[in-house]
């Protein structure tokens, strides 16, 4: 199954990797892929930084496509505020929607994806 890398994988990892240990398991076995999102969310900054070897391997990531239904979108926040789980932002929700469109795992050091998996049951990897 693939996993689709949620941005915070991705920092911890070009940072020291201390937190994202079968990233490089993940990476040699393939079943990595991202989405639009997350590239907006990593690519300026590395711009910034002139790391253009980094952006160029990360454009050539598998992706997934991203189609974006509002309404599921809507649906998923009022599920999320009448669960308590109220942290969860546009981009989190775009990336479960993302993830459930393309049964894919959400790879992710962020804590309001054990919310939505609780909630809307996103697959979690590990």
């Amino acid at each position: 199954m693939e996993v689709l890398v949620d941005t915070s994988i991705w920092i911890d990892y070009f940072r020291s990797g201390d937190n994202s240990k079968d990233f490089d398991f993940l990476i040699d076995e393939n079943p990595i892929v991202t989405n639009d999102i997350t590239l907006a969310e990593l690519i300026p900054y590395l711009k910034i930084k002139k790391q253009t070897k980094v952006v160029r391997l990360l454009h050539e990531v598998n992706k997934v496509p991203l189609n974006i239904r509002l309404k599921g979108i809507i649906e998923f926040q009022v599920k999320c505020l009448k669960a308590g789980a109220n942290g969860a932002g546009i981009p989190d929700l775009i990336i479960a929607q993302t993830s459930k469109q393309n049964d894919c795992r959400v790879y992710s050091l962020d804590k309001h994806f054990r919310l939505l998996n609780e909630v809307l049951k996103v697959k979690l990897h590990g």
